[in-house]
């Protein structure tokens, strides 16, 4: 991806009025409209903006990689950093749940995934291996 500053200086002193228009509509989108809505409408203008601004839908993933691979990164160090903290719980329905003051992970015994979040944003399903398993072993002996 490339983040010329030249690049966008100039699509800002070309563009400053569709900028401005822009900013306003999300100012009022925010402000007026209450519901999910919202939350597409401010992202199309956001992307809009962007895609209208020479990024690519590429680049645009490409960023959202980036993004999602750091949580990652952070959520794993945090799995090594707060097993000392990790509270195991059985749920009536089966399933578990461990918990640290960051992190929390669902899944149904024995089924080799759980489901992480990290900071209350879901970061999807993991094999449960490597940290993760490392993690739900020391919140076993916690519970213990």
């Amino acid at each position: 991806m490339n983040l010329d500053l030249e690049a966008w200086k100039q699509f800002v002193i070309d563009h400053w009025i569709l900028i401005v228009i822009a900013v306003v509509a999300l100012i009022v989108v925010i402000n007026v409209v209450k519901t999910v809505l919202k939350w597409v409408l401010v992202a199309a203008i956001v992307i809009g903006l962007a895609v209208y601004g020479g990024y690519s839908v590429n680049d645009l993933k490409e960023v959202g990689s980036k993004v999602t691979q750091a949580l990652e990164d952070q959520a794993l160090k945090a799995m090594a950093g707060e097993a000392s903290q990790a509270v195991y719980k059985l749920n009536g329905d089966g399933t578990f749940t461990v918990t640290t003051p960051n992190l929390e992970l669902t899944g149904v015994p024995n089924s080799g995934e759980v489901k992480v979040k990290f900071q209350g944003v879901s970061l999807g399903t993991w094999k449960m291996e490597g940290a993760v398993r490392q993690l739900i072993a020391q919140a076993r002996e916690n519970a213990a």
